[in-house]
């Protein structure tokens, strides 16, 4: 993998595969507390696009995967990563950028999107309303404290919720480090996004079933240039779907 320095000196890793320098380079951005292997190339999305030509750069966010993990939540927030992501921008010295991002990267990039112009086309996957009501994710289903009660505590029988014991389970299956998404769960965006200032052309895609992506239409409205499309599945089946990198692809290369 390769790495860069963000804004703040917090190391960054990002694979990249080459395509058509002529075309701006794609950046996907994961879900939270997975990487970007777990998230987009399990999901067959860097294939899908590098087959239609395009260069991909695949970051791993700040306390995931091969990145930098501090524990300090003033070192967070999506806010923070779209700073990441705008340094990316210029350590690629690109003039143009797609995104693509999934819950937690989603936010990411629609933060991004309306602060850099930079951003051509945007695809933002498994979020809907939440992020028009409440500034981010729907905390409305995805319980915040009981997250943070799962992650700090000393072991998965003491946690009594049963979705927040479940994501315990898989934060410890795949090795992450605890007390950095900890941090990144206390810090989490939840102020009005200005939506609006975003020029990008923008595709709002969500799971049939996504309770993390209800309503999706509202976000789509809130977005001058947005459009939005279903695919089947959850949070977390809708990037076993092969429709999902079809969708992907088909919007970035429209004309």
């Amino acid at each position: 993998m390769e790495k860069y320095v963000s804004f703040d000196g917090v190391s960054l890793a990002y694979k990249r595969w080459a395509g058509d320098a002529e075309l701006p380079p794609v950046i996907l951005l994961h879900r939270f507390g997975a990487d970007s292997a777990l998230t987009w190339i399990q999901a067959g999305v860097p294939g899908a696009l590098t087959r239609a030509g395009r260069t991909v750069v695949a970051v791993d966010a700040r306390g995931h995967g091969g990145s930098e993990k501090p524990h300090d939540p003033a070192r967070y927030g999506e806010r923070t990563m779209a700073r990441d992501v705008s340094a990316l921008i210029d350590d690629l010295q690109a003039d143009a950028v797609d995104l693509v991002g999934y819950g937690m990267g989603a936010i990411t990039a629609l933060l991004t999107a309306a602060a850099d112009t930079r951003v051509r086309r945007l695809v933002a996957g498994g979020v809907g309303a939440g992020i028009v009501e409440v500034g981010g994710v729907d905390t409305r289903v995805w319980n915040r404290a009981a997250r943070l009660e799962a992650l700090r505590a000393p072991d998965v029988g003491s946690i009594s919720d049963p979705e927040a014991r479940e994501f315990r389970q898989y934060v410890d299956a795949v090795q992450a480090d605890r007390l950095a998404l900890a941090a990144q769960v206390a810090a989490a965006h939840d102020d009005p996004i200005p939506l609006r200032r975003i020029t990008a052309r923008t595709l709002v895609l969500a799971g049939s079933e996504d309770r993390m992506a209800a309503r999706p239409e509202v976000l789509v409205h809130a977005i001058p240039k947005a459009v939005g499309r279903f695919v089947a599945g959850d949070h977390v089946s809708t990037l076993g779907n092969p429709e999902l990198p079809e969708r992907i692809v088909e919007f970035l290369q429209a004309p």
